[in-house]
């Protein structure tokens, strides 16, 4: 499968990129949110993984443009992020539209299970 990681974070997006590699998928990375929409566009990911905190456009801007493109507003969301509380999870898949949500550290198994489900 082909995947998209959008974090701000090199770290965090080296590391999802290498775990995603080494499960044997093809993976594209994005550092900000600028060509998001034409790359979801012109590519056929599987799913996109992307960070909510990142400067600019947040995840959530990011997601609702997605939902709102009748090109590609089917596009399977995970969404990645620090933020962990029970509110912020629910809003991710309730009212943002996330298909998942995994929180940060990512750990292989976590990672393993939401892109099972793609």
């Amino acid at each position: 499968m082909k995947f998209l990681v959008v974090d701000d974070s090199r770290v965090d997006r080296h590391w999802l990129v290498s775990l995603l590699q080494e499960m044997g998928h093809q993976v594209d990375d994005c550092q900000d949110a600028e060509n998001i929409l034409d790359q979801v566009g012109k590519k056929n990911y599987a799913a996109v993984i992307l960070d909510i905190v990142m400067p600019g456009q947040d995840g959530f801007k990011i997601l609702r443009k997605i939902r709102k493109n009748p090109t590609f507003s089917q596009q399977y969301i995970i969404l990645c992020s620090s933020k962990k509380t029970s509110v912020e999870i629910n809003y991710g898949l309730n009212r943002a539209g996330a298909n998942d949500y995994i929180t940060k550290p990512v750990t292989r198994k976590i990672l393993q299970q939401a892109i099972g489900k793609v």
